[in-house]
């Protein structure tokens, strides 16, 4: 059951006075197969259960990078076969789809990305897969815009509607990578409701999250990073996965005998996701917008950074660990991800001690 919503049915009833952020920095010659993904590096022995929100740019807000063409495709199957989990609205949030639909669709995708996207008429049009989409809104049904929006960005878009009860619900998705989410199930649940399983959410970010939902400047955007450990493989639509755990469930604190899994290393990642917030002007509709990430954590370690992420890793709270499943993996991960290091420090040591004795002889 849904409550009511003060919003008009149309968005072409609201005022035309209400923007966002107009300014969107074009980039020319842009070619996504030379762009690497943004390589988030997330995480730290510290705040790990806090917002950790900083504002951001409106240009920034849809990213694309080399690997755009074959997550779309797979984006595209997913909502062939899988649309139940994908998709969900109800007529009372048709104005937001609206909004959200030509904010990405008319003004972000073909100012920010004039090689890859194109209106023209009424149809906006994606050079990449050489596909149409109309974008006479008026006559599009709910469905056909969050599915245009699914087939053409890799954000997932999560409709955080004001209700009468001053209280913001999920009350429309476009959702083709969620981490265990089954966001069907999540529809008109708050805020709060929808993070009731994260330990330390209630008594650290409740209140502050709801001051900041019902405080955010219509047009402004702020992101947030947040990251999980993936041991099983790089898919990233995982509604009933289990990357996260039950810290309440009887035997699972972080010294429980617990079942282990064999880690494989070579099919484990760090999963990142950045979350965009932003408030729609005229409908007053927070979206909140998230990208996901996959990095091997082979690559973190061979970047060097195998001992932070262990440390970090170390250092979650005792339920906070739990949720994220650390008993699980937590000490072959953190062991593997710290092998090696101290070695190469010392190496690393004898080797500036040795150029440092050289430049002293010669003087």
């Amino acid at each position: 059951s849904y409550i009511k919503l003060p919003i008009v049915t149309s968005i072409s009833l609201l005022p035309k006075s209400a923007e966002l952020a107009v300014h969107i920095e074009t980039l020319r010659g842009f070619d996504y197969r030379k762009v690497e993904p943004n390589p988030y590096r997330p995480f730290n022995v510290t705040g790990h259960v806090k917002m950790g929100i900083s504002r951001m740019p409106r240009s920034e807000w849809i990213k694309i990078d080399r690997g755009y063409l074959e997550r779309i495709n797979y984006r595209k199957l997913l909502l062939a076969n899988k649309q139940s989990f994908c998709i969900g609205s109800n007529p009372l949030v048709r104005a937001a789809i609206e909004e959200l639909y030509a904010e990405i669709m008319v003004k972000q995708l073909p100012s920010r990305f004039p090689t890859m996207f194109s209106v023209k008429r009424d149809f906006f049009i994606n050079h990449v897969t050489g596909c149409k989409y109309s974008v006479d809104i008026p006559w599009l049904d709910e469905q056909y815009m969050l599915n245009a929006l699914a087939e053409n960005v890799e954000e997932d878009f999560y409709f955080m509607c004001p209700g009468d009860d001053g209280e913001y619900r999920l009350q429309a998705f476009s959702s083709c990578f969620p981490q265990g989410l089954l966001s069907s199930a999540k529809m008109g649940l708050s805020v709060r409701e929808i993070h009731q399983p994260v330990p330390g959410y209630e008594s650290r970010l409740g209140n502050g999250v709801d001051k900041h939902f019902r405080r955010m400047e219509p047009g402004a955007f702020v992101g947030r990073l947040n990251w999980s450990i993936q041991t099983d493989g790089d898919e990233l639509f995982r509604p009933l996965a289990k990357n996260t755990g039950d810290p309440d469930a009887p035997g699972t604190t972080a010294n429980a005998d617990v079942q282990r899994e064999a880690i494989n290393f070579g099919t484990t990642y760090m999963r990142c996701e950045h979350h965009t917030l932003t408030c729609l002007p005229k409908t007053k509709t927070v979206m909140f917008c998230v990208r996901s990430y996959l990095t091997p954590i082979r690559q973190i370690k061979e970047e060097g950074n195998g001992p932070a992420l262990a440390d970090a890793c170390d250092t979650m709270p005792e339920k906070f660990g739990v949720y994220k499943r650390r008993p699980v993996w937590g000490d072959q991960i953190c062991e593997w991800l710290r092998e090696g290091a101290a070695q190469k420090q010392s190496v690393s040591q004898v080797a500036a001690m040795s150029e440092t004795n050289v430049r002293k002889g010669g003087e």
